[in-house]
C-alpha cells in the first residue's frame, strides 16, 4: 500500500491518472500535457507502474498507458479500514490524548 501512496503523493502523478481515467494514452501524449522533460515524465511512468496503478502496453517504439482503477480503488479501501472506515465496521471509540506532566 506505500507504494500507491508515494504514487499519490505528488500532484503530477495525479494527474497522469485523471487522464488515463478518460483512456489509455501514449507516453508521447501524456507528456505533450506537462512542462517537463521526458525523462522527469519517464520517472513519474516507472513509479505509477511501481505502485501497480497503470498498465503499460509497448508496441515498437510506443508505450501505451492505462489505468488499473481496481488497483486503486483496493488501496484506498485497505487505507480507509485500518481507520474502521467500510466494510461494515463501526469506528473505534475516539481516544484522548493528554499532555505528559513535565518533572521537574
Amino acid at each position: 500500500m506505500s507504494e500507491i501512496f508515494k504514487a499519490l503523493a505528488d500532484p503530477t502523478r495525479r494527474r497522469v491518472l485523471q487522464l488515463l481515467r478518460e483512456r489509455p494514452m501514449t507516453a508521447g501524449e501524456l507528456a505533450e500535457r506537462f512542462p517537463f522533460s521526458k525523462a522527469t515524465m519517464s520517472a513519474h511512468f516507472a513509479v505509477l507502474r511501481e505502485a501497480d496503478l497503470v498498465a503499460s502496453d509497448k508496441r515498437g517504439t510506443t508505450i501505451t498507458y492505462s489505468l488499473k482503477l481496481s488497483v486503486l480503488e483496493d488501496g484506498l479501501l485497505a487505507f480507509a479500514e485500518t481507520f474502521g472506515i467500510g466494510a461494515g465496521r463501526a469506528p473505534a471509540a475516539a481516544t484522548t490524548v493528554t499532555p505528559r506532566e513535565e518533572k521537574g
